[in-house]
Parts: structure tokens; C-alpha cells; sequence
């Protein structure tokens, strides 16, 4: 119980240094010592101490995340920096501002976001293409910079990711080796789903914009981000060298299959050649490139050590014990699989860690349950999946911090919106969802 609340003590002040504008650098360290330092009290096991829990099981979790996100993560920064400093965003931008209009600058930028993750470009990814693009389209639009981090982070990070039926998305897929179910597992339910919180999400992101032009608030330019020279002689087709580079990472990866650091090689060099006048820049948007993605990817790694640390002490094995609750009709079922991948998802700050945790634990328990109450195991697929990527978004989330890393804003700028986007309508559509769905059965 004791190494329990050490658990709650560490998330809660990680989410409040994280909220407070605190690098996640020191933070989680220090958030993952005080949930050991609990856990000592109780006993962590004849082969861990407090100093092997710390220096081993934390930085195996964040050497582990480096080993397999740092190409990604360096290739997408520097892919990013390539868009912005060739002005291939920028030009993009423009077009679409001018097909959707500036009243409509919040679609702009979700509809992309939300194109690249259903045809499987990660998230993170995602989130360094997307940057460069959205930057200018609230800029031609003169809507505050500190509330695109939430556009993104909706577009990319919601229902693309575990709602809409057949999204290649992480998520979506780790709930097939425990159900036996497909990527398009109830699909009904899925886009329900996606409409309880597409909708409302869309509102209240719109009604923000207004609000903050009725009160006179305008962009902010972000020092860090370099613009193309304006005066220089571009050709008319400018635009495509945008367009082209996404539309080569999509089919690279999703039609051709290959690997995400392949498409993402072709996709600069593609925008290279469409920018020949602008190759002069290529030293310039490696160097810049490569350290934006270190920054980011320690921030995300740091956050990932946490949630390692979390998962070895004896409060986390009374956790999830708690979790499985009682389950003596559709309802409670698919309420107690919703809280377990939810808080789990929470207390890792990952959606696919939380998930894989809670199935890895339970699944077969609620394959056996579903079965004797005459629920269909793609119900239990596309909750789990949904449950999941609600409250795995609390500030001390990797995709989050590498968000705000890459936008280069803060938790206390920015998260607000985040949070009722990303994480309160999603939860208030599971709890809506597993009502309706658990009373239908």
C-alpha cells in the first residue's frame, strides 16, 4: 500500500512540475527516485535497491526508448526543419489557407494531422512535419501560436489513433494479439466513437480562436523557427515541393512498406530537389534538425524511464489488482477494461505501454467474462484502444513534451487546451460509449 501511494505521490508532482513549465529532464528523475523511495519502505525485492532501481531500471527504460526512436526522431526533425527552411511549409500553408480560408485555420491543420496518422506515419513524426505547416497557417491567419499545440495534438493523437476502424496506429494494433480481432474491430462503435469526440473537440478548439480574436490576441512568432527569404525567385509550381514530400512518405511507408527512416530520407531529399535554389541551407537544416530532435527525444525518453520505474515497484502489481474490479455484467466489464488500460495508460504517460500492460494482464480474464455475458471481443478491442488514449495524455505524456519541445511552448501556455481536447472529451465519450454499448448487450 505504502510503495501504492508512492506511485500517486510521484505522478502527482511530475504532473505539476511538468504543468508548471520544468524541464521533464530533471523532473521525471526525480519523480521516479520519490516513487522508489516509497517503494524501499515496502520492500522492493532481494535484486533491486534503491540506487540499482534508479540508475538501472530508469535508465534502462530511457536507454531502451533512445535505441529505438532516436533515428525517427532525427530524421523527423530534421525532415521538419528541411519544410520550414526551404519554405516548402510555408508555400503549402498558403495554398491551403486559401482553399480552406483563414476562418477555418483550426481544419487546416487537423485534416492533415489527421490524413498522415490513418495512413500510418507515427505520431511523433507527425508532430515535426505538422509544426513548420501549422506555424504558418495561424500565422497567415493571426491566431495565437500557443494554441496550435492543441490542434496538433487533437489531429494527430485522437481518433486517427484508436478510433476510426483499420488505423495502422500502435494502438489500435496491440489489442489484436490478446482478442483475436482485426484493425477494423467494431466499427461501429469506433466512429461513434470518433464522432463523440471529433465533434466537440472541433467546437471547442474553433471556439478558442474566436474568443481569443474577439480579445484582441494575435501570433506570436517563434524566434527559433527560420523563414524563408520572401524576395527570392521561386517557380510556380513552389507549392507542390510541400505537397510532393508528404505525399512520398506516405506511399514510401504505407504502399510500399518500408521503414518509417527510409521514407523519411526520401521525403527530405525529395524536398531538397524541389528547392534546388534553396541547397545552400542543407548544413544549416541538419545541424539545426539534429539538435531539436536530441532535445526532444530526451525530454520523451526521460518520461518513458518513469513509467519503467513505475512498472517494477509492488505498488504497481496492487494497482492493477485493483483495476480488474467486478465484473458481473456487460456495463461493469467493459467499465473495469476502460479503467485499467485508462489509468494505466495515465500512470505510464503511454497509451500503447498502458495498453500492452493491461492486456498482457488481463486480457485473457476478460476474453473468459466476455464470453460467459455474450460480448463480442471487438467491443473489448476498440474500448481498450479508445480508454487508452484518453488519459494517456497527462503532462507527463512523451508525445506531449516532445509537442511543446518541438513548438517550443510551455505546459502553462498550451496544455489547457490540450487537456480538454485530448483528454476530458475522450473520457467523457468512453464513459458514454461503455454505458450505451454495455445496457445494448
Amino acid at each position: 500500500m505504502l510503495s501504492l501511494v508512492g506511485i500517486f505521490v510521484g505522478l502527482a508532482l511530475m504532473i505539476f512540475l511538468a504543468y508548471k513549465g520544468h524541464s521533464i529532464i530533471w523532473v521525471a528523475p526525480l519523480c521516479a527516485f520519490v516513487v522508489v523511495l516509497f517503494s524501499c519502505a515496502a520492500g522492493l525485492g532481494e535484486d533491486r535497491t534503491l540506487l540499482s532501481s534508479y540508475t538501472v531500471d530508469y535508465m534502462q527504460g530511457v536507454g531502451e526508448y533512445f535505441i529505438s526512436w532516436f533515428p525517427t526522431f532525427l530524421l523527423g526533425a530534421i525532415y521538419g526543419k528541411v519544410m520550414d527552411i526551404t519554405g516548402a511549409a510555408s508555400s503549402l500553408a498558403k495554398v491551403i489557407v486559401r482553399l480552406v480560408g483563414t476562418r477555418m485555420a483550426v481544419l487546416a491543420v487537423l485534416i492533415p494531422c489527421m490524413l498522415l496518422t490513418y495512413g500510418g506515419v507515427s505520431l511523433f513524426v507527425v508532430v515535426f512535419i505538422m509544426y513548420p505547416m501549422g506555424y504558418e497557417i495561424y500565422k497567415a491567419a493571426d491566431i495565437p501560436r500557443h494554441m496550435l499545440p492543441a490542434v496538433i495534438a487533437f489531429g494527430a493523437m485522437g481518433i486517427t489513433m484508436t478510433c476510426i476502424p483499420g488505423t495502422p496506429q500502435i494502438q489500435n494494433l496491440i489489442p489484436m494479439d490478446y482478442y483475436g480481432t482485426d484493425a477494423t474491430a467494431a466499427p461501429v462503435l469506433g466512429i461513434v466513437a470518433a464522432l463523440l469526440i471529433g465533434i466537440p473537440g472541433y467546437l471547442y478548439l474553433n471556439r478558442r480562436v474566436k474568443s481569443a480574436k474577439k480579445s484582441g490576441k494575435h501570433f506570436e512568432p517563434d524566434p527559433q523557427m527560420s523563414i524563408a527569404n520572401e524576395d527570392e525567385k521561386k517557380p510556380s509550381w513552389h507549392w507542390l515541393s510541400g505537397l510532393v514530400p508528404l505525399i512520398v512518405v506516405f506511399v514510401t511507408l504505407n504502399i510500399l512498406d518500408l521503414n518509417i527512416v527510409i521514407a523519411l530520407i526520401l521525403g527530405i531529399i525529395c524536398c531538397f530537389l524541389f528547392n534546388m535554389n534553396m541547397m545552400k541551407e542543407v548544413p544549416h537544416a541538419l545541424t539545426e534538425g539534429a539538435k531539436g530532435s536530441v532535445t526532444a527525444m530526451m525530454n520523451t525518453a526521460c518520461a518513458v524511464g518513469f513509467g519503467s520505474v513505475i512498472k517494477i515497484v509492488p505498488g504497481f502489481v496492487l494497482l492493477t489488482g485493483l483495476l480488474i474490479g467486478s465484473t458481473s455484467n456487460p456495463v461493469s466489464l467493459l467499465l473495469s477494461e476502460a479503467l485499467a488500460t485508462g489509468v494505466l495508460s495515465g500512470a505510464t504517460g503511454s497509451a500503447s505501454g498502458g495498453l500492452s500492460i493491461a492486456l498482457s494482464a488481463f486480457a485473457d480474464n476478460y476474453l473468459a467474462m466476455a464470453d460467459n455475458l455474450g460480448i463480442s471481443p471487438q467491443l473489448l478491442h476498440r474500448i481498450g484502444a479508445i480508454a487508452a488514449g484518453a488519459l494517456d495524455k497527462l503532462p507527463h505524456n512523451g508525445a506531449i513534451i516532445t509537442l511543446l519541445a518541438v513548438s517550443h511552448c510551455t505546459h502553462k501556455e498550451s496544455y489547457k487546451d490540450i487537456f480538454v481536447t485530448s483528454v476530458v472529451i475522450p473520457v467523457l465519450a468512453t464513459i458514454i460509449l461503455v454505458v450505451v454499448w454495455g445496457i445494448a448487450m
